[in-house]
């Protein structure tokens, strides 16, 4: 069955106020500051755990396949902090051939947010995940509130007939995708967003563009955030 916006809205609000499962311990495991100067939270997280984030259905990547460092985002399309992360992230993607991005949806902050997360599933799903970057790229470039109208205002720019991204969104495979989604993201105790997972440590905020870079860069070195 098609998913009217006045349904989109009520079949998103139990997953976008979801909380977390088990958090992890979040402090200063490392010593890291953001662009700022002030230090980052983050941990060191279960090998176990973030193995598991490559078979997510429905994550969007972006950069090589064989890339040699991945580096995971987990945002909200209503996250203050996403639109300045969303643009670093494009630009660390245009930077760094050898980096491979992965954007996973924590709607944590709305149900407006589930909406829009389930929209950007179903251009990954119908399109792929090259129109999908972009589909993220444009939402969080926008001024203003993202919800599930302007989601799919902004997904019909695709050339896909409105009617055929609303009926995917409204699909079971969409909401199990947005269901394990959330579910990675608590059981990695990422209750902020964005947070990032490079390697085995779990990132939480958006420490800018020349921090993550600098441990992007640290990762690669020592595997570590800072080596």
């Amino acid at each position: 069955m098609m998913l009217s916006r006045r349904r989109l809205l009520a079949a998103s609000a139990g997953l976008a106020l979801a909380g977390p499962a088990a958090a992890q311990s979040y402090g200063q495991r490392v010593a890291v500051t953001g662009d700022d100067g002030k230090a980052v939270a983050n941990s060191v997280l279960p090998g176990e755990i973030t193995g598991q984030i490559p078979a997510l259905r429905g994550v969007t990547y972006a950069g090589p396949k064989d890339g040699e460092t991945v580096l995971y985002e987990f945002f909200d399309f209503n996250c203050p902090w996403c639109r300045k992360a969303a643009a670093d992230v494009v630009a660390l993607h245009e930077s760094d051939a050898a980096l491979r991005i992965g954007l996973v949806q924590n709607p944590i902050l709305s149900p407006e947010s589930a909406q829009a997360a389930k929209v950007m599933l179903a251009v990954q799903r119908k399109l792929g995940s090259a129109a999908a970057f972009g589909f993220y790229r444009t939402l969080l470039s926008k001024p203003g509130r993202i919800d599930g109208p302007g989601a799919l205002t902004a997904a019909a720019a695709l050339g896909v007939p409105q009617d055929e991204i609303e009926q995917i969104a409204d699909s079971d495979e969409v909401r199990l995708a947005l269901k394990s989604h959330m579910r990675m993201a608590a059981d990695l105790g990422l209750y902020a967003t964005p947070s990032y997972v490079l390697g085995n440590a779990g990132v939480l905020g958006h420490p800018g563009a020349k921090s993550m870079a600098k441990m992007i860069s640290s990762m690669r070195r020592c595997d570590r955030l800072a080596c």
